[in-house]
């Protein structure tokens, strides 16, 4: 059972930036875990920014947020990173991050599917003024 927190969320001027961090601890730490962020603006579904796989360490993002963006993650401090440059007023939302056990292979389109991460943490809000 993983248990994710994440921190760093904040007010920012559009332009500006943000480093989101997600402390992750496991009961059992030989599982292998892909990672993902998520985030929710108000009114909208949930949908999906960026994920890193633990095979391999490839990294996929959404479009929106491809070239601003870089998820990233240290083994050592159990820590999942999302830098977040050029924010947006449209970055507005509360950031999830997600964790999911590897079982075996799977399609990098099923990392960008929310339902298939077992685990959750709470979220941090980031607010991106113009």
């Amino acid at each position: 059972q993983a248990q994710l927190a994440e921190s760093g969320g904040g007010l920012v001027q559009a332009g500006g930036s943000l480093r989101l961090s997600c402390a992750a601890s496991d009961r059992n730490p030989g599982n292998d875990y892909d990672m993902a962020w998520f985030r929710r603006a108000p009114g909208k579904e949930r949908e999906f920014v960026a994920a890193i796989t633990w095979i391999g360490y490839s990294t996929y993002y959404s479009d929106s947020v491809k070239g601003r963006f870089t998820i990233s993650k240290d083994n050592l401090k159990n820590t999942l990173y999302l830098q977040m440059n050029n924010l947006k007023p449209e970055d507005t939302a509360v950031y999830f991050c997600a964790a999911r056990i590897v079982t075996g292979p799977r399609s990098a389109d099923s990392l960008k599917d929310g339902g298939t991460y077992d685990f959750w943490g709470q979220g941090t809000q980031v607010t991106v003024s113009s």
